[in-house]
Formats: C-alpha cells, structure tokens, sequence
C-alpha cells in the first residue's frame, strides 16, 4: 500500500465545486464560502490501494473526498482486517486525528481518488469565526456514528445474506445521493472488500453474493458490483433506507 502526499497541482476552485450545486449539499453563506476557500491548500490525488491516512500517524492535513470511493479500516496485528467504513464525495477524512491527535484508523482509496486538501492547525478558527461551519463539522461527526450503529447491528444480528444485500443497498443510496450514478449503480469493490467489511469468510462471501446474483439484484463484474434492483436488497436486508437530509459539505 503506497503512501500519497498532498500537493497544489491541480486546483479546483470551492466557487466551482462540482459538489455545490448536488441537491443533498447545503447551501454555504457568502463568508462561508469565502473561509472555506482560504482554507482550502490545494488537492491529493491518488489511485486504488493508495493509503490516505494510516493508523497511529499523524497528519497536518483534513481531507474532503472530491471524486472517487475510498474506505476506512482497522487491522489486527496478523493482519487481518476490518473496513469500518466507505467515503463519497463530500466526506470529509482525517478529524479524528484533529481531537486524539493520531489516527486510530486508517483510509485508503478504493478507486482514482482526488481530495481536497485543509490545513488542520486553522480547525479552532473554523469554529470560532464561523460557528455554522462548526456545527456542520460536528454533524458530519454525528452522522458517521450513526452509520457505525447500523453498521454494527448488521453484523451482529442480520444473517449473512441480509448483511450483504444492506451493505450494497447502502453504498447504493450512497452513491446515488452525491450524483456517482443513476439506476443501476456500479461500486468498485472486491469480493474481498465485502468479506473484510461483513466480517465473513471469502468462501462464504461468494457463496452469499452468488445468492443475490441468482435472484437477478447484483450483477458481479469482476473489481466491481453492479446493483440492480437496490429497492429488493434493502427488502432482503430488512433496511428502510436512509434517513438523509440535506447535509453540509466542507
């Protein structure tokens, strides 16, 4: 897994951010926009297995997701690996080195990554000076546990094929929600991938995903699934869907 660094080399400006005008982004004021512009250092790019934090590191840097799927993890001294959770565009990576002050996880791209890059020591101004944006931070916080609580209750009580049809269902509601697709969404991740995220075997992990491609509601192509008929996996799954509403992006 290779290490990427940040740099300034390519440079999308926030007043032409391609995730403003999304209708699940709130709207910054005039000298939020302004703040978050100035706050902005420039960009990272990096390609699938690209690590973007590592566990017990510490960084100089917040990350808001750009473009590209990426994942959160923790691994055990043999190895072995749990995926916590997936980033999207808008995501934001990184702050919970800004409070513990190492990270205690770490993140790599999951596909062709961009990130926009924050210099972590200018956080106590965002609060200060812009308390709406400090709300936001903190939301994003709030929501993140919230996924890990319907994260957590999928592995412990849904059986394995429930767990697999929740996961894709939400990944799916995910990426539809920041504009990665319309219909039948495609979502770069290994077999593998699932296995480390459901906490299952690979073995039992294809024998589960070549269930729901027998009903005709996945289709497996190889570094990526397709989802076709995301309403019967959240049905399989026992899953009502998200409870999203318009949320902020930093």
């Amino acid at each position: 897994m290779s290490l990427v660094l940040p740099s300034t080399g390519r440079r999308v400006p926030c007043e032409q951010c391609p995730l403003r005008p999304l209708p699940t982004f709130r709207d910054f004021t005039v000298p939020e926009l302004k703040f978050v512009s100035s706050f902005k250092t420039g960009e990272m790019t990096a390609e699938p297995g690209a690590a973007i934090v590592s566990e017990g590191a510490h960084s100089a840097h917040l990350y808001t997701v750009l473009s590209g799927w990426a994942f959160r993890f923790k691994t055990l001294d043999d190895g072995r690996r749990q995926i916590l959770n997936y980033l999207l565009p808008g995501d934001l990576v990184g702050l919970q080195g800004s409070i513990i002050g190492e990270m205690e996880h770490s993140v790599e791209a999951l596909s062709p990554l961009v990130l926009c890059v924050f210099q972590r020591d200018r956080l106590d101004e965002l609060f200060r000076n812009h308390p709406g944006l400090g709300f936001d931070v903190t939301w994003l916080a709030s929501r993140e546990e919230r996924m890990l609580d319907d994260h957590l209750l999928s592995l412990g009580r849904r059986t394995a094929i429930e767990r697999a049809a929740y996961l894709l269902a939400f990944l799916h509601e995910r990426a539809i929600a920041v504009g990665l697709g319309k219909g039948n969404v495609q979502i770069p991740l290994t077999q593998q991938h699932v296995a480390d995220t459901l906490g299952l075997s690979i073995v039992h992990t294809n024998k589960t995903l070549r269930k729901l491609t027998n009903r005709g509601l996945i289709r497996w192509l190889g570094r990526s699934c397709e989802i076709l008929d995301a309403g019967e996996l959240a049905r399989v799954a026992g899953w009502d869907g998200p409870a999203e509403r318009v949320r902020p992006l930093i």
